[in-house]
């Protein structure tokens, strides 16, 4: 079997996917207010076998269909509840499956070698690396999406032949997953990208809807059980976080953000491949721009037209995505998962392209890389070692770092080791392989394996335990051993906000002070701040004492939080 075969690189883009991701999982306590409140609708469905519209925190229903909720339950059934590895699961296999789907489309309508290079950029672009490892709707979004526009592609090289049904039921999986979006945008994409190919506007209509209907029908059944079962709220909520959220009028701030948000967030996202990007400009001499502009619009359009099928999809793909999700004020940068593979096959070409022509670009690109590296190194060994006392640094910040060294600090194991000298082994070839650069894609590689293992040393061994430091899980247990059964009240000022993290590790029993008939005695759990209205309110019926309070704020909360044992005063 050649090392360039198409057979060779499907299975090490299976083994490179596998190695990063789900070895790390289930590493990093809950941290964040978002993953423990996806997580839990899935404990809803196990606990109370609603599969359609279970509640959750206390009463609310979830914000999203339910495909994801739906996937992490299941995997979790083998462990018999849902852990922090089970609730992720869904988001790294969604990431497994999307980056084989993407070196089996590049490779055979390009090269083997462009195909394998613009899906181990794909895979370790930050934000999709960030998006795999969350217990997060995203990533299984940009699995059905993604997978959609390949198989309408493919439709379209048909000529239109025939019945698309694996894109429907792809495009009804993403519906099932964040709503409309799952149907508009595939069809969008590929509606343009015919319609620049000279396909007459009304045959694209004819031909797509009855796709748009057949794709509708799997949502449209959930749609149907969950009115019935949620009613006005259900719909109030469908219309608010689909169309309200699209045309800005949400009853709630939700990430308004400036257009220019989504240009600096895709360098973040691509990081560190936006770097080289950026230290390429610097290589090429300005021009003056002649012609006028009619000309270089019809120099464009000529360009688009012209453009090979593949370029040109996948152009649109980004651009077309790009700009929908530029239209609502509501924008967070993993809305643009999606044009995360498209972009980085145009990333490869460019890539590809520099270490040919620009391979002063690569030398530079591949020091600054190597000397990070060895940084991130020297801090691992000084900081897992003590070398490092946290009281040199000023008073304010003193306590909290040495929260996190004393984190660090924990005992050489064969795994860190090891990770330690693949990592030196791999800069020895980066600096070795230098004097080869055109010859080959050697440093191109080792490059990309350098950066590879840098995500592996951070994911096993340092993020989990600055995270799990930050986690407010110590806490959740604590109030699980004061308050072993029964239900747990709570007081959150802030609308659409609870106490997630201590609701996921005691096992959805967090209930909503507020909207129960309370009871003569009981706990509760309440912000510092908000601990304020409680008294007022309710001062005079209930004598509160504090049982517990917690070292540090919440991470939702965002406040120092205190469970109270609460009873009526006769």
């Amino acid at each position: 079997m050649r090392l360039n075969s198409k057979a060779t690189l499907f299975i090490l883009v299976f083994s490179v996917s596998v190695l990063t991701l789900l070895p790390f999982l289930g590493l990093t306590d809950f941290h964040t207010k978002g993953e423990p409140r996806e997580a839990i609708v899935s404990v809803s469905m196990i606990q109370t076998d609603n599969w359609v519209l279970p509640e959750n925190n206390g009463g609310d229903i979830a914000y999203k269909p339910p495909m994801f909720h739906w996937i992490a339950a299941a995997l979790s059934m083998p462990y018999g509840t849902v852990t922090e590895f089970s609730s992720r699961l869904p988001s790294a296999l969604a990431t497994i499956i999307l980056a084989l789907c993407c070196f089996m489309f590049f490779a055979k309508r390009t090269t083997n070698n462009l195909a394998f290079l613009t899906t181990l950029l794909f895979l370790s672009a930050f934000e999709v690396h960030r998006a795999a490892m969350a217990a997060r709707v995203d990533m299984v979004l940009t699995l059905f999406i993604v997978t959609a526009l390949f198989q309408l592609f493919k439709w379209t090289e048909k000529g239109l032949r025939g019945f698309p049904l694996i894109a429907t039921l792809l495009m009804g999986a993403a519906t099932l997953t964040k709503g409309p979006v799952g149907i508009i945008l595939p069809c969008l994409v590929s509606g343009i990208y015919l319609l620049i190919k000279r396909e007459k506007f009304l045959r694209i209509c004819l031909k797509f809807i009855p796709v748009v209907i057949v794709s509708c029908i799997l949502p449209g059944i959930w749609y149907y059980l969950a009115w019935k079962q949620g009613g006005d709220n259900f719909i109030n909520l469908v219309i608010e976080e689909n169309f309200g959220r699209f045309m800005g009028k949400m009853s709630y701030e939700s990430h308004e953000q400036s257009i220019f948000y989504y240009i600096y967030t895709t360098l973040a996202g691509f990081i560190p491949w936006s770097i080289l990007v950026v230290i390429s400009l610097f290589s090429f001499r300005p021009k003056k721009i002649k012609g006028k502009p009619t000309e270089w619009w019809n120099y464009f359009k000529n360009y688009i037209k012209t453009m090979d099928s593949v370029r040109l999809f996948s152009l649109l793909s980004f651009a077309v995505i790009f700009v929908f999700y530029c239209i609502p004020k509501s924008k967070r940068s993993v809305y643009l998962l999606p044009v995360y593979p498209f972009l980085a096959y145009f990333l490869a070409e460019y890539m590809l392209w520099l270490i040919q022509n620009r391979s002063k670009v690569w030398k530079i690109f591949g020091a600054f890389l190597s000397i990070l590296t060895s940084l991130v190194i020297l801090i691992f060994i000084t900081l897992k070692t003590g070398w490092i006392n946290p009281d040199i640094l000023p008073a304010k910040y003193s306590a909290l770092a040495s929260h996190y060294i004393t984190a660090l600090q924990t005992p050489w194991n064969i795994g860190s080791i090891l990770s330690l000298i693949v990592l030196i082994i791999v800069l020895y070839h980066v600096y070795k392989n230098k004097r080869d650069l055109t010859i080959n894609n050697r440093y191109l590689y080792t490059i990309v394996a350098l950066f590879f293992w840098l995500q592996i040393l951070l994911d096993a061994f340092i993020l989990p335990g600055i995270l799990n430091a930050k986690s407010m899980r110590p806490f959740a247990e604590q109030v699980k051993e004061t308050v072993p059964t029964g239900n747990i009240y709570s007081y959150v000022s802030a609308p659409m906000m609870h106490f997630f993290i201590v609701n996921f590790y005691n096992d959805n029993r967090v209930i909503d002070f507020e909207k129960e008939n309370r009871p003569e005695t009981g706990f509760l759990l309440v912000g510092k701040h908000d601990f304020n209205f409680i008294q007022e309110e309710y001062g005079k019926k209930y004598h509160f004492e504090p049982i517990l309070i917690s070292e540090r704020k919440g991470n939702d909360v965002k406040d120092i939080i205190y469970l109270y044992k609460f009873t009526e005063i006769k």
